[in-house]
């Protein structure tokens, strides 16, 4: 698939005022509130890149992986943001959704904590409070974590956290331990300075893929040139972003109000780690590796559960990006 707009051809390009006119409809549920990870996103919609392919974007902010997956994969969203091992579950009890773009290559998630509390590794979490939303995908997927770490699942208390109130509950010790993710990571860095505990998952090998783009199935099969069309400017917007990060800030926070810019660049460098391994870089910037879902799937399925199996390479397909768009190797 070639990049979009010169792939149309000229026949394509006529006919783009009267494609945009009659644009269709799809609606796209984030994981989260909007931040830099979903510029992209924001920047080919202010770019007019889906409207000019005939795609009437609304884009609707989520309350969590699970939350979304759920949306997609009940047909209430046409297409979501969601953690992919998030979305095996939810594809497990029922959900009728595909993934067909991978944004987080690498796990997102870590823990924090205050070393002043006395907690020096996740060892020591047995008793304590964790902060984070009831539809986080680090709740969902705590089991994993720590049956690694090799503590009992049951061993900690769960405290329901807005994301905004996290760093405040941690400096308040009203809990003892938030999640979140490494793109977030620098303004923890900034609150608290040396004593600042961190553990991301993916240094303890708990690394499944993470927040990737999902579509509702039945739609995807009955509106397979859409989904296509949204897919490749998705991902050609991403590469843009890469290789310059201020024109897709800018139109992030046109967009969103009461984001900080500063914070949105750090998080910028941030996201670029998490989205480079190396199928992103070797094969398209958005693909999934089948042996990799697999033994995400293995994960859930052996530490976790899912609750009706399936085979896991129905879970995704590569199917709709460009090959020529890669992840730069650094």
């Amino acid at each position: 698939m070639k990049h979009l707009l010169p792939a149309l051809g000229a026949a394509a390009l006529f006919a783009t005022a009267t494609v945009a006119g009659a644009a269709e409809p799809m609606s796209l549920m984030l994981n989260w509130t909007p931040t830099a990870d979903h510029s992209p996103i924001y920047y080919a919609k202010s770019k007019g890149w889906y409207s000019e392919a005939g795609i009437d974007l609304s884009i609707e902010a989520g309350k969590g992986s699970a939350v979304s997956a759920q949306r997609v994969g009940s047909g209430g969203a046409d297409l979501g943001i969601s953690d992919l091992a998030t979305s095996m579950q939810a594809k497990g009890k029922g959900a009728n959704l595909t993934a067909v773009m991978v944004i987080y290559a690498n796990s997102p998630q870590g823990f924090y904590w205050l070393k002043s509390s006395g907690i020096k590794g996740p060892k020591d979490f047995a008793g304590k409070k964790i902060g984070n939303p009831p539809g986080d995908a680090a709740r969902i997927m705590w089991p994993a974590f720590a049956k690694k770490v090799g503590l009992d699942p049951a061993a900690v208390n769960f405290v329901n956290i807005s994301p905004p109130a996290k760093v405040a509950a941690l400096k308040s010790k009203s809990v003892d331990i938030i999640s979140d993710f490494y793109n977030e990571h620098d303004l923890k860095a900034k609150e608290f300075g040396a004593d600042l505990g961190f553990q991301p998952w993916r240094e303890i090998g708990v690394n499944p893929y993470g927040n990737s783009i999902i579509v509702n199935t039945a739609y995807l099969q009955s509106h397979k040139d859409q989904v296509a069309k949204f897919t490749s400017i998705t991902q050609r917007a991403y590469e843009a972003c890469v290789k310059d990060f201020n024109p897709c800030l800018q139109a992030l926070t046109a967009a969103v109000s009461g984001l900080s810019p500063d914070n949105q660049r750090d998080q910028w460098e941030r996201i670029k780690t998490l989205m480079r391994d190396e199928t992103t870089t070797k094969v398209a910037l958005g693909a999934f590796d089948g042996a990799r879902v697999k033994s995400d799937y293995d994960l859930v399925a052996t530490l976790i559960g899912i609750d009706k199996g399936f085979d896991p390479s129905t879970m995704f397909t590569n199917d709709f990006l460009d090959k020529k768009v890669k992840m730069p190797a650094k």
